[in-house]
């Protein structure tokens, strides 16, 4: 079955989103292609689960710093830092979360999963996602990255970055 083609005004938003982003990213990723590669696949991944590419850019800089191999305390893996437990819930034992693209598939799908389980509260959902439901320490923090580093719509930050 052929996918239903892309239209143009879709591909020239992601370039601009693309082109938008990377330079925000650089300070985390230095090689231009691996950041690349990384906001499209971020982007990708987003879209899928209905997300917005900016909150989950949010997420990975909070959860690992954009680091693939990390894997915190608690034992959770990888950019979004999945615990391994949700291999059993949602995929294969052969899968690696501390493959960027299996794991943000992992964590865009979850995130996701909390935001219908919260009704669309995003601060519930973020707060679900962390473990920390009930407290809102976590949300606020990545609601920071959100607005500091990742906003389109923060118009100083826009055109300082063009």
């Amino acid at each position: 079955m052929r996918s239903a083609p892309v239209a143009p005004a879709a591909i020239w938003a992601a370039r601009q989103w693309l082109n938008d982003m990377e330079p925000r990213l650089s300070r985390y990723v230095q090689d231009a292609n691996r950041r690349r590669e990384m906001l499209g696949r971020i982007h990708h991944e987003a879209r899928l689960a209905g997300l917005a590419p900016e909150l989950v850019l949010a997420v990975i800089q909070v959860e690992s710093a954009f680091k693939a191999e990390a894997v915190s305390s608690a034992g959770a893996v990888g950019l979004m830092q999945i615990m391994p437990f949700w291999i059993r819930e949602l995929g294969l034992p052969a899968d690696d979360l501390k493959d960027p693209h299996r794991n943000l598939r992992y964590g865009c799908t979850i995130l996701a999963h909390y935001l219908a389980v919260e009704r669309g509260d995003l601060t519930r959902a973020l707060a679900r996602y962390n473990g920390s439901l009930g407290k809102t320490w976590y949300p606020e923090r990545v609601m920071r990255a959100l607005a500091r580093q990742w906003s389109l719509n923060d118009p100083a930050r826009n055109t300082a970055q063009r």
